[in-house]
This record gives C-alpha cells, structure tokens and sequence, in this order.
C-alpha cells in the first residue's frame, strides 16, 4: 500500500538572481522544498502531498501545474477566492542570502481556517511535516487549530517531523515565537532545528544544548544541524555526533537544511537508521548549495 508525505506550509513565488545579473521566475518555500526533493529522494511506495491555500487567480493556478508537474500531489489544497499567493526574492552576497517578502494577504495564511478539512487532510498521512513558518503566518487561533490537528493525527498512528526554522520577523514578538515553537515540538516525533538559529533565539550554548532542550518536550528523535560543522542527534537519550564532508564551492545556501531534511527523512523512513540519514541529508545539502536557486535537479 502506497504511504503519504504531507507537508504543510506556504509555496511562493521566488525571484532568484541567475548569473547574467536578472532574476528567474520560480516556486519555492521551505517546506515546499522539502516537498520536492521528497519526492526525489523516496520510492515509488510513498506518495508526496503538499498541503497549503492559494488563490483563485491566474498566478495561482500557475503554482499548482508546477506542483502537478512535479508530481507532488495537489488534491488537498484550498482554494481560497479574492486572495493570491505569496512573493519572495531572494539577494546574494557570497553564497550567502538575504530576502525580501510580500506575503501579508497570501492565501496560505488561512490554510488552518477550516478545522474540519485541516483534520480530514491529515487523516490521509503517514508522515507529516510542517515548520516554523507554517505556524507563523497563521492567525494565533488557527495555529492551535493546526497543532490539535497535528496531534489527533498523531495519536492515530501518524509520525510528526518539525523544522523550527525560526524567522524572529514573522512573529509578533520573540516570546509568542518561543512558545509556539516549543508546542509544536511537544506534538512531534522527530525536530530538525538550526543550531545558530537556535542559538540566538533560546540561548543554547551549544548543540547539545537544543537538543535536549525539545527532548524535554518530549521529542523522541532530535537532530540539530550545524552547517558545516558537527551536528548532533539525540535519539531517546542516545547521541550520535555526525561531521559533513567539506563543501569545495558554496554558490547560494538557499533550501539547504530544506533539501537536508528531505534526504533526511527519506532515508530514515526506508531504514529506520540514523547514521545513513544523517550523511544521506548532508550529501543533498552540499550539492543544492553548490548550485543557484532553492530547487535544483541534480
């Protein structure tokens, strides 16, 4: 039987500098990518879905063909009239990003308004994976609808993988941004957390720090990247430290803890292992940073 990796969040319209100096059109959005390099990187056993709102104008329609095309499937996804999807661009400075956003009245901002659907759409996932922008942009109301969706599908046999991702911008203030993230964590089985973001969010002093930090929210699995430095994976008490292989040319870091936790977790959803998930992920990330724009194809 055919499983299902859902995940949930908001796909944008990406403006991406190309090497003659203008920008190309595409579609991305971190939870989005880990969508598409899911769908890469796992078999034809699993079903990759992605969950969002969008509009019903031209652009929108446009986003879904691309999903489509990219055989990620699009039959949850709302429709919301008189509403459109979100923009970013995206700004270099030696490999190194920056981003400009319009998203104020992007439909995705709604995608937890109906709980009834919410529920109904999770109900049809094994895995599901969402991150710290999925619960951002929601309504503060909408985002408890969304973590008491998460977990009633969790307690009916579904595993729940969380990217905190934290962009301090998106939040109202620092303190809703770590209480949130702390309750999406304690309806989680495994957390992909950014160890600098973390660092300057929580004050974790280091890797290990995090990790037991959402351990005690009750997290089984826990791996805190680092970029290129060691990063540590807490597995029910157990830590694994794991270092990636040196990266030779760092051309543009966009969607690589995205493209990492794709390869992450279709590694551990095959083998139930972390060591080859961790270098499987680190493998992905260095060759997405190696090359322009959030997607790439090989």
């Amino acid at each position: 039987m055919t499983k299902r990796f859902l995940s949930i969040g908001e796909c944008m319209v990406e403006m991406a500098p190309a090497a003659d100096g203008n920008f190309r059109m595409g579609f991305a959005g971190d939870t989005l990518n880990t969508a598409w390099y899911a769908r890469r990187e796992l078999g034809k056993d699993w079903d990759v879905a992605y969950f969002t709102a969008v509009g019903d104008d031209a652009i929108s329609a446009r986003m879904v063909d691309f999903l489509d095309a990219s055989a990620i499937a699009t039959d949850l996804i709302r429709r919301i009239p008189d509403r459109t999807v979100g923009l970013y661009l995206i700004q270099l400075d030696n490999g190194e990003r920056s981003f400009a956003y319009w998203r104020s009245e992007s439909a995705a901002r709604r995608l937890a308004g109906d709980a009834d659907i919410l529920k109904a759409n999770l109900a049809t996932a094994d895995l599901i994976y969402f991150s710290g922008i999925t619960v951002a942009i929601l309504p503060p109301s909408e985002r408890q609808t969304l973590f008491a969706s998460v977990a009633e599908a969790q307690a009916n046999g579904a595993t729940i993988a969380f990217d905190p991702n934290l962009r301090p911008r998106l939040w109202e203030d620092a303190d809703t941004m770590r209480k949130a993230v702390m309750d999406a964590a304690a309806v989680s089985d495994i957390l992909l957390p950014s160890y600098e973001d973390e660092a300057n969010a929580f004050g974790d002093r280091n890797t290990e720090d995090t990790a037991r930090r959402y351990s005690g929210q009750g997290v089984p699995i826990v791996i805190v990247k680092n970029g290129a430095c060691e990063m540590l994976a807490l597995d029910r008490g157990n830590i694994q430290r794991f270092t990636p292989d040196p990266v030779a040319s760092v051309v543009d870091t966009t969607a690589a803890g995205d493209s990492f936790n794709a390869a992450f977790l279709a590694s551990y959803l095959r083998s139930g292992e972390l060591s080859p998930a961790l270098a499987a992920g680190a493998e992905l990330a260095a060759r997405v940073i190696g090359q322009r724009g959030a997607l790439i194809d090989s």
